[in-house]
């Protein structure tokens, strides 16, 4: 362990040997600021290091949810340092959480270190919650481990104050092809927050499978979502099940988004009821991975029923504010059809309290006021598809930028990559890593970039240790440029602080990718 910590250190300060690989440190060091991921906004380093000791107390200053966020941190500490960590209101010194006007709006935070103790100030529960996650890059890797480690558990001094440069830092995970269970989702919850990300997509319908308990519609899920790609059990959620998900996902400062794919990608809805097929024919069940062939019937008032109750349904259990429409490679659907679907679609959303986000093919029709648009193009995508979610976007359609050679975590890496897909190409870490939002899409107004979001589809994911090798370690990546100034964006230094979570993702039990294009710490045994 003593030589696991010391790598982290070690990396941490950005020394390296010759041939890249980390030099031995100085085990007593602490994590610099400047070091963690994403990159803060300002880094002011100085002064005396703060040590956690048996006598450290959690001081929260605020309501119910901050004391909750005391709480949670209390829970990360407590297993590697075997201290009590009693959450208190009262006392001096130890960490500090703590509600308070200032510039830091819904998200943001100001830590401020040193020999007296730790305070984390911010004006939301969120922007405390947030402050935590870099607190815990601040303290040696061995920090997540579950049993009782030695330390030392210093925190560096100095100052960081730090506000997301977008609104919007998602993680989509896809539980349609593949169906995940309550556990495995919670798990990824808890990865996705280390960094920050605030957004679960949860891509709840699909041809291989349907995910949700819809109560009116009651053979959608134990039909519907009875197989997966491959011809697996699949599997589906409760509605309770589901309120968990959303629950633990609230938890963690994470907002869920439902995504119910239309009118393509419905293949499973179909199987389930003959009636929402034009020929009143129902097809059989799907387990590949083809898509384009599926197709809700445009013209049948039934069609439109069965909206309403799924979006009815699904809402009532989701308290965000937005609802995914899909409306992706529908091309079983004529374009005259999507737009007349689209039109009267959006109005169900709007009717159960919730914002329209669908895939960027909704700019092909007239998004409604105040929608999202998720923009999964390439690099290689036509010049007029770009210009029609500019277009769209010059006219007041938010965007949501997941291009799919640089943000899709089921792209294969390289060529011998066993897992995941590679129609989009082969995308490293730095491919995934360096792009900048605010410039990426021509014509697109910088303000119309709400953020960006990195999916995880699952035609080749089966469980978590797919999700570890895939997601690691891109998905850091994407959350930095959703949360960092893009002045900070930088490979070279990008790619020693990426290296510098490894000892972290080892104890954390995270099986990452150890691309060689990162100087990884040497792997400990």
């Amino acid at each position: 362990m003593a030589r696991l910590l010391g790598t982290l250190l070690l990396v941490a300060a950005g020394t390296f040997t010759a041939t890249g690989a980390a030099a031995a440190p100085d085990a007593a060091a602490p994590v610099p600021l400047d070091r963690v991921i994403p990159a803060p906004a300002s880094v002011d380093p100085g002064g005396s290091p703060y040590r956690i000791t048996r006598g450290t107390h959690i001081r929260v200053d605020g309501p119910r949810e901050a004391r909750r966020v005391g709480e949670y941190l209390a829970g990360v500490l407590r297993p590697s340092t075997g201290y009590r960590l009693p959450v208190t209101s009262r006392g001096e010194g130890g960490i500090r959480l703590r509600l308070a006007d200032g510039p830091y709006g819904s998200e943001g935070y100001r830590l401020d270190s040193r020999r007296s103790g730790v305070t984390i100030t911010a004006r939301e529960p969120a922007g405390l919650f947030h402050g935590v996650q870099t607190l815990r890059q601040l303290l040696p890797a061995a920090v997540e481990k579950d049993s009782a480690q030695p330390g030392p558990w210093l925190v560096a001094g100095g100052t960081i104050e730090d506000t997301p440069r977008y609104a919007w830092r998602g993680a989509m995970l896809d539980v349609a092809r593949h169906f995940f269970t309550v556990d495995e989702v919670k798990r990824y919850i808890d990865q996705i927050a280390l960094y920050k990300i605030n957004k679960l997509h949860l891509h709840l319908s699909d041809d291989q499978g349907w995910r949700i308990a819809v109560d009116s519609w009651p053979r959608l899920a134990p039909y519907g979502g009875s197989t997966e790609v491959g011809g697996g059990p699949g599997g589906y959620y409760t509605k309770e099940q589901y309120k968990e998900i959303v629950r633990y996902a609230g938890s963690r400062h994470l907002e869920v988004v439902p995504e119910i794919d239309m009118p393509g990608h419905t293949n499973a809805a179909l199987a389930s009821y003959a009636e929402l097929n034009c020929d009143g024919v129902a097809p059989p069940l799907y387990t590949g991975i083809k898509v384009g062939f599926s197709s809700l019937c445009v013209g049948k008032d039934i069609t439109y029923d069965f909206i309403d109750d799924v979006v009815r349904e699904v809402a009532a259990l989701t308290p965000g504010r937005y609802f995914h429409i899909g409306g992706d490679e529908a091309h079983s659907t004529s374009h005259a059809d999507y737009v007349a679907f689209m039109d009267r679609v959006q109005p169900v959303v709007a009717k159960y309290g919730k914002t329209v986000i669908g895939w960027h093919q909704l700019t092909g029709a007239t998004p409604a006021e105040g929608a999202l648009a998720q923009y999964w193009g390439l690099d290689r995508t036509s010049a007029a598809e770009k210009a029609q979610v500019a277009k769209a976007a010059q006219n007041g359609t938010g965007l949501i930028l997941s291009p799919a050679d640089r943000s899709y975590l089921d792209m294969k890496y390289t060529k011998d990559t066993p897992l995941g897909l590679s129609w989009a190409g082969y995308v490293e870490v730095r491919r995934s890593y360096d792009w900048d939002p605010g410039a990426y899409l021509p014509g697109a107004p910088a303000s119309a970039i709400r953020g960006v979001e990195a999916p995880l589809w699952s035609e080749a994911i089966e469980n978590s240790a797919h999700i570890d090798h895939m997601a690691f370690p891109r998905l850091p990546g994407i959350a930095e440029l959703g949360w960092s100034p893009a002045s900070t964006h930088d490979w070279d230094a990008y790619k020693e602080r990426l290296a510098a979570q490894a000892p972290r993702w080892e104890a954390l039990g995270i099986g990452f990718y150890r691309s060689p294009q990162v100087p990884w710490p040497a792997a400990q045994e």
